[in-house]
């Protein structure tokens, strides 16, 4: 057997496990320790599993990653994000559809925070669901809108999977955050224009919600949720200045989350308790597939699968257009079985050869490869966000409905990618104008 060949195997044993359930980080891990033992023997592959993984977790640059999961996980367990929805719905109660709309700006915002869609879509899922139920609103169109907005969190920074992204391609983890921006309020945009676009062609899909807010009510609303969009936007901006570098930033979030929550009266030890653990529960879990990926890369570089794969792809033709087309391919087929994290890790020892050789710009790439993983996480028949809205709604909403309300959202996001496509300064001009 070539190493072709056992590599290429060691790529379908790999999906199989996953398909078994196994975790994705055990199933990389064991078939990559297996692979480099056939193609050269059992000494080496222990020692790229005493090496390689230290060399790797090691590096600075991701330590933005559970930086910033504490500080969502700090702002949640807080109450910080509490009261973005019903500020969202008292500010934007007078556009078609405002409560959908509404949801769209909370989820965004929410997501920014707590670095997680399926978090994002479980909280909203209990709060906006039933209020849009409440007054009518059309199932497939209130639940929809919660799982597409929720995976808004992967772009707008600052977002785990472009940290993973950054680190794992050698690229600048800040220039990718401020590449993000654009294409993430973009997308928020978007979906909201096509709500209000159905609502203003079929009202009978937003019910009957006519509500009117005072002034001071407004105020008030603003009031209870300032402190998290101040948060988001001046770890941002001091990343955007050069100010911090996103380990840095994330660092200054998580205390100034914590300080915030101080002076608001809202921290005990239960809640310092409940993100702190699950700050370290989910970093373990995001290494464990770290390291499980970077076995990997090391044994298909052995295997010699990357290289090949690459050849034949541009053998074909080396138009970006078709290589773009190839991983959206990809990204759309696996993305309906695997998570993004896994999927984004499983992925780029094969696509970053082919991306290099086809000359694309990797921040460019980046974004659009992220785009695709939030596609994943709507798309049956593992579309992971709707589950979790499945799961917390029980019979109210059929899982067939769900689906259905999705496929709006993912039309928007197909015109999103395209837009990104055709006008890729609208990735590349913040991180061209960014201060270093």
């Amino acid at each position: 057997m070539t190493n072709l060949e056992i590599g290429v195997m060691g790529i379908f044993a790999t999906l199989g496990l996953i398909a078994i359930r196994v975790p994705i980080g055990i199933a990389l891990g064991l078939v990559s320790i297996a692979g480099i033992t056939m193609i050269t023997n059992a000494r080496v592959a222990w020692g790229g599993i005493s090496a390689t993984p230290f060399d790797f977790v090691g590096d600075w640059s991701l330590s933005a990653a559970p930086m910033f999961l504490l500080m969502g996980y700090i702002a949640t367990a807080t109450g910080l994000t509490n009261g973005l929805f019903n500020a969202m719905r008292i500010m934007l109660a007078r556009l078609p559809g405002g409560l959908a709309v509404a949801s769209v700006g909370a989820c965004a915002l929410f997501a920014s925070a707590s670095g997680s869609s399926v978090a994002t879509s479980a909280a909203m899922s209990r709060i906006a669901v039933p209020e849009m139920l409440r007054y009518n609103y059309d199932k497939g169109l209130a639940t929809g809108v919660i799982a597409a907005s929720g995976t808004l969190g992967s772009l707008i920074p600052p977002s785990v999977l472009l940290v993973l992204y950054g680190v794992y391609a050698q690229v600048s983890v800040g220039q990718l955050f401020m590449a993000g921006v654009i294409p993430g309020i973009l997308s928020a945009l978007i979906y909201m224009a096509m709500i209000i676009t159905r609502v203003k062609l079929n009202p009978a899909l937003a019910g009957n919600f006519e509500q009117r807010f005072t002034r001071a009510e407004k105020i008030a609303a603003v009031k209870d949720i300032w402190p998290l969009p101040l948060l988001i936007a001046s770890v941002i901006g001091g990343i955007f200045l050069g100010i911090f570098s996103p380990t840095e930033a994330g660092a200054l979030g998580a205390f100034t989350a914590f300080l915030i929550a101080l002076v608001r009266g809202n921290v005990s030890w239960s809640s310092m308790r409940e993100a702190f653990t699950n700050t370290a529960v989910s970093t373990t879990s995001i290494f464990i597939i770290l390291i499980g990926s970077v076995l990997f890369t090391r044994f298909l570089a052995f295997s010699g699968v990357p290289a090949a794969f690459s050849d034949t792809m541009l053998g074909i033709s080396d138009h970006p257009l078709w290589i773009l087309l190839a991983v959206v391919m990809i990204f759309l087929i696996l993305g309906m079985f695997i998570d993004s994290i896994g999927l984004l890790l499983l992925t780029l020892p094969l696509l970053l050869p082919l991306v290099n050789g086809a000359g694309m710009d990797l921040i460019w790439f980046g974004i659009i490869a992220i785009k695709l993983l939030e596609i994943g996480l709507v798309t049956p028949p593992v579309g992971l966000n709707v589950y979790v809205i499945k799961g917390a709604l029980g019979d109210q909403v059929s899982l067939t409905r769900i689906f259905a309300g999705v496929g709006w959202f993912v039309g928007m996001d197909a015109i999103t990618l395209i837009l990104l496509i055709a006008f890729p300064m609208l990735v590349l001009w913040l991180p061209g104008v960014m201060f270093t």
